[in-house]
């Protein structure tokens, strides 16, 4: 017969379930909290840098072109027709030489009006001065004549009176002589003022007269020289550019023809970062490569303003140019700001601003590894830096663009 069992205890087996699943949790906790492996950047990538003590020169460097220093722009002084090119872009030319040939023949037209008018204004001014004079004298003679009849008169009149108190002439007679001697004595005295009025508006036509042939000379000159700058001449000695007019083509008043330069005197204007430019100073010391060679100057000017991110500055060169040295050629320009003295410094890092506080990566455990710290930079050059805080002489730090790896402090290197 069948025997009635009791059931078997599960206490052993419900144990290790719980065990196991609290190591479970404990181990996934744990894994939650490690931390990601380093990643590892390959060493022979990086531009490494150790931290140095010394002097340091503070510069700043652009691209830029070398250009004449004297140029001269040729203009059209008028509206012409090209009808001959003399020379050729790159060709020299001396002081006064001739370029090309312009016509118009309006504008000799219109300077043969402009002479014809001063002519004419003169012949005027000369007929005016005449008749004037003439006028002037001819009353100067009226004049006298009346002075000399007043003279008479009166004398005539003081006979008279004398003769009426001798009872020889009558008194009607006496009144006569008296009364013409009145009247001479106010004509007299009228010529005397016409003469004094015609004399002065005599100057004062005559001048009037002067300043109109003035004015007319001033046109005939003006258009004169208009027919003289169809003509177009060289002002200085030089070579020839930018001439690309060929004969027939109409040229309008104030067209740029060509211009003039002067090889010889050259100057570099380069182009600087407008976060850089702030320093630059005139008289500062500068160095021109121009691919041949190494040439010395200073800055003699600065623009004022910016123009696509980069301020434009001229350098004056000293001593002769090297070989090869021409118009437009591609330089690069280095200008010294300041020389620091007794400072720590290193390479320019590749990111940043290259001021202020950065994050670097400073290599530890004997180059195999690198972390991040944070350092104070100051001034800047052109590859080196100011180091303020942060690092130690003899550290050695990565210069290389590290934006990659901002979520992490330490990389691995191999």
């Amino acid at each position: 017969m069948d025997v009635a069992r009791p059931p078997k205890k599960q206490t052993n087996r419900n144990l290790l379930i719980a065990g196991g699943v609290i190591a479970l949790i404990i181990v996934t906790v744990a894994l939650n909290r490690l931390r990601p492996a380093a990643p590892t950047v390959e060493i022979a990538t990086l531009l490494i840098d150790s931290v140095k003590r010394g002097d340091l020169s503070i510069e700043v460097r652009g691209p830029g072109n070398l250009v004449p220093e004297h140029i001269r722009w040729i203009t059209a002084q008028t509206s012409a027709r090209v009808e001959r090119l003399i020379v050729q872009s790159g060709q020299s030319v001396p002081a006064g030489g001739s370029i090309l040939d312009l016509s118009n023949p309006d504008v000799e037209i219109q300077a043969l009006q402009a002479e014809q008018q001063l002519n004419q204004a003169r012949s005027e001014l000369f007929t005016m001065r005449t008749n004037l004079n003439s006028a002037r004298l001819q009353e100067e003679g009226l004049v006298a004549t009346t002075h000399t009849a007043y003279v008479s008169a009166k004398q005539e009149a003081a006979a008279a009176e004398s003769l009426v108190a001798k009872n020889l002439i009558s008194q009607f007679e006496a009144n006569t002589r008296r009364a013409a001697a009145e009247e001479y004595e106010t004509r007299f005295r009228i010529e005397k003022e016409r003469l004094a009025l015609m004399s002065s508006t005599v100057d004062s036509q005559i001048a009037v007269q002067a300043a109109q042939v003035d004015r007319l000379k001033s046109i005939a000159a003006f258009q004169k020289f208009r027919v003289q700058s169809l003509q177009v001449r060289a002002q200085d000695a030089g070579i020839v550019q930018d001439l690309t007019l060929q004969p027939g083509q109409w040229v309008t008043e104030g067209t740029t023809l060509a211009k003039v330069v002067q090889p010889g005197k050259l100057k570099a204007v380069i182009r600087i970062p407008e976060t850089q430019a702030k320093d630059v100073q005139l008289g500062q010391p500068a160095e021109i490569d121009t691919r041949n060679g190494i040439v010395h100057g200073k800055v003699a000017r600065k623009d004022p303003s910016s123009v696509n991110g980069t301020v434009t500055v001229d350098v004056s060169l000293d001593g002769p140019l090297p070989p090869g040295a021409v118009p437009d050629l591609s330089v690069d320009g280095t200008i010294k700001i300041a020389q620091l003295k007794d400072v720590m410094f290193t390479g320019r890092p590749a990111y940043g601003s290259g001021t202020g506080q950065v994050g670097l990566f400073k290599l530890v455990d004997g180059g195999s590894a690198a972390v991040r710290v944070q350092v104070a930079l100051g001034k800047s050059s052109v590859t080196t830096v100011e180091i303020l805080r942060g690092l130690s002489i003899g550290d050695k730090v990565i210069l290389s663009d590290m934006s990659q790896y901002d979520n992490v402090d330490r990389v691995r290197l191999k």
